[in-house]
């Protein structure tokens, strides 16, 4: 994959922390010009400086809330304006709450929608028409509780499968239009985010965080440059027939036939 990613833009959203941050740093590292989207302005000049630190492009950073449709719609514009074109879009944003399905309250689920599922529709339309210019790439990160569902995580459950099958849909377009579109499934990660999944569980369950973090571990916990490495690939020429496939990059934690 030597210089197949040089004049090629990849567009990160949550680009700024955990899996999102290790696969811009990755596709920087293969000469990729990265836009990271996050909420946070001092979290994306972070990142940023890490991956000039490291001797990749400048990023191009845009702060603001992705749960609103104008931020997503801004982002497009931005990218057509600056680079005129988009080649790779990863959908890694999104966080959503663990816990006692009867203490979940109705705005939790509507926030657990808004920034990872909606953030995910709206950046894919946004970007669909760079995206078929480039025949570019779209991998969706999404989670292992897509295909196994958890009554102590039923929100991101919900949210994980609706993406799953959102992301089948627009491969069956993508295939029509030329844009490669498939899903990453992680399992547990070790993120600044999956701290506060355990601590979220932990009080739920019972359990210490201390115990719900050493089940993680025997189950298989990831680190966020284990799904970065496949994120790459299927942004790759050599993933050009691998279309509405969803991979999971678990250690082998989901218990079920898929």
């Amino acid at each position: 994959m030597a210089g197949e990613f040089a004049g090629k833009v990849a567009v990160i959203s949550g680009g700024s922390r955990g899996i999102g941050r290790a696969i811009a740093e990755a596709l920087a590292r293969e000469g990729a010009q990265t836009v990271l989207l996050a909420a946070s302005a001092d979290n994306l000049a972070a990142t940023a400086k890490r991956i000039t630190g490291a001797g990749g492009l400048a990023p191009l950073t845009i702060a603001g809330d992705l749960r609103k449709l104008d931020v997503c719609e801004d982002a497009a514009k931005q990218v057509r304006e600056r680079f005129k074109r988009c080649d790779f879009l990863v959908n890694s944003a999104g966080a959503t709450r663990s816990g006692a399905f009867a203490e979940l309250a109705d705005d939790l689920w509507l926030d657990g929608f808004a920034l990872k599922y909606f953030a995910c529709v709206r950046l894919c339309r946004a970007f669909w028409p760079m995206l078929k210019e480039a025949k570019g790439r779209v991998v969706n990160i999404d989670g292992g509780a897509a295909r196994t569902p958890d009554p102590l995580f039923m929100i991101g459950g919900s949210v994980n499968a609706a993406m799953a099958n959102f992301s089948k849909a627009l491969a069956q377009l993508g295939k029509r239009e030329g844009v490669n579109v498939n899903v990453i499934h992680p399992g547990s990660t070790e993120t600044d985010r999956a701290t506060q999944l355990f601590a979220q569980r932990a009080a739920a369950s019972g359990k210490t965080p201390a115990e719900v973090r050493e089940q993680a571990i025997k189950d298989g916990m990831g680190q966020p440059e284990d799904v970065a490495e496949l994120a790459v690939f299927l942004c790759s020429a050599r993933s050009k027939h691998i279309q509405g496939t969803a991979i999971a990059v678990d250690g082998g934690a989901t218990p079920g036939l898929y």
